[in-house]
């Protein structure tokens, strides 16, 4: 009984590190790692800092492709597609996007949006939110959250 005592309190004695975060004395939570720009369903969440209120229907959204410099995605009420350009690291820009012209309640979400991807030049992911913004912004146009 004693050797077994004395084999797990030497084990014991082995570990060097503590599992906590650095003067914390509490456990580390896994970080997030940032999701991918692209084959990820971005949902719009906010458009110029102001909150975009979520749609139990339609929720406003883009995809950019995993193998195509295409994107997609529906800006409220229309679905829209065109081209997409990463040219170097953080920096977008969309082409033309044709869309659906269907008459909708919120055209003006739907507007914003599509004038915020058309401004794009640069983007920022941090975790699951993706930040696009225009050539001269510092804050951005257009906040959106990884789709779960």
């Amino acid at each position: 009984m004693r050797s077994i005592f004395a084999v797990l309190l030497g084990l014991a004695a082995c570990q060097t590190t503590a599992p906590t975060t650095e003067n914390s004395g509490t456990a580390a939570a896994p970080a997030t790692p940032a999701a991918e720009l692209r084959a990820t369903k971005w949902v719009l969440h906010s458009l110029n800092s102001q909150p975009v209120a979520p749609s139990a229907t339609q929720q406003p959204y883009l995809q950019l492709s995993a193998t195509e410099a295409q994107a997609e995605g529906l800006g409220g009420c229309n679905r829209f597609r065109g081209p997409a350009e990463v040219a170097a690291p953080n920096q977008l820009r969309f082409g033309p996007l044709l869309s659906t012209k269907m008459a909708c309640p919120d055209l003006a979400t739907e507007s914003g949006f599509m004038g915020a991807l058309q401004a794009t030049r640069t983007y920022r992911i941090s975790g699951d939110t993706l930040r696009l913004y225009s050539e001269t912004g510092t804050t951005p146009a257009a906040e959106l959250h990884r789709s779960r």
